[in-house]
């Protein structure tokens, strides 16, 4: 089996399957190792989720990305980027996490959950949907809480928690209260999100307002226990009846794989790693970052439909470099 490549990039998403369509282009031997099913982050999206993009603006590798909807949805996305992938033929291997990155004199040691491997560049596009940002509060880790909403039948006749007010949470709450669960939501804010997708916003404000879904506002998770949670609101501390709490504060990158790594991070809250603009290269040499990693905590920065142009940025240098060696 071979384990020496040109490239190796880590995460097999849409960029990442971007990057591996740009190294073919480039007739350069590459490999991504991801470590869960192909597009792992979207096949953990909700069920039901559709995407704020319309489908050619998530478009990858020139392939056309034909939709039902002007917005595609979950089910569509993964079954186009298998379907590039499958195609393409490209050289991924599934369930494969990598575990630590060395620089060499000759580029990079890839450690792998199976096998070592070496490459000349390595392309790090792992996104940030692994790791939730935790409440941090007595009772976070009972069998009841989740981090991670799939879809609304589980929780039908129930007392439902949802906390947070973006995308992933509006839609939780809505689906839910749908299926016949008793729907409270906790905010931190002062409402809704302004990110939420405007043709969703309406809907949960009105539920909202006619009492349908209860809602804490300027309000958070004070502790959970297995009959009941604690909201600390302005008003001081409620407590209400529960059966499950989901809790959709949002996600992370591994930040400990990237300090593990070497690449630095900027030293205020959005612990941004650091790269080159013009060529998504981080601070050790021929190394690159891709995709919404890219952000840091401000997970809001980058999207598929603004961050696919980095295979394009990277391949360009590295074809540059390669030339420049042959």
């Amino acid at each position: 089996m071979q384990n020496n490549y040109t490239i190796i990039i880590v995460g097999g998403g849409p960029i990442g399957i971007a990057c591996a369509l740009e190294a073919r282009k480039a007739g350069l031997d590459y490999l991504v190792l991801e470590k869960g099913c192909l597009v792992n982050s979207l096949y953990n999206y909700p069920a039901n989720m559709t995407f704020f993009s319309t489908s050619e603006r998530i478009e990858i590798g020139g392939v056309p990305f034909v939709s039902n909807n002007v917005k595609p949805n979950r089910s569509e996305a993964l079954e186009y980027y298998r379907r590039v992938a499958v195609s393409n033929h490209l050289n991924i291997r599934l369930q494969e996490g990598v575990q630590q990155i060395r620089p060499t004199d000759q580029g990079f040691e890839i450690v792998s959950d199976h096998q070592t491997y070496t490459a000349t560049y390595v392309i790090i596009a792992t996104g940030f949907y692994d790791i939730p940002v935790l409440l941090d509060v007595p009772g976070e880790s009972l069998p009841k809480v989740t981090h991670y909403y799939k879809e609304p039948h589980f929780y039908a006749m129930q007392k439902v928690i949802v906390v947070g007010a973006s995308n992933s949470a509006v839609d939780a709450a809505l689906e839910t209260w749908r299926k016949g669960a008793e729907v409270t939501m906790v905010i931190r804010g002062e409402g809704i999100g302004p990110r939420v997708k405007y043709w969703v916003k309406p809907d949960i404000e009105n539920r909202i307002k006619e009492g349908s879904i209860k809602a804490y506002t300027h309000s958070a998770i004070a502790a959970i226990r297995p009959d009941e949670v604690d909201i600390l609101t302005p008003d001081g501390i409620v407590t209400i009846p529960n059966d499950y709490v989901i809790a959709l504060t949002g996600y992370q990158p591994n930040f400990d794989f990237l300090l593990r790594t070497g690449i630095l991070l900027s030293d205020d809250s959005r612990l941004q790693p650091f790269y080159d603009p013009a060529t998504m290269e981080t601070n050790i040499k021929n190394l690159f970052l891709a995709g919404v990693v890219c952000g840091g905590m401000n997970t809001h920065i980058w999207f598929i439909e603004n961050s696919r142009v980095h295979a394009e940025m990277i391949m360009r240098a590295i074809r540059e470099r390669t030339s420049v060696n042959a």
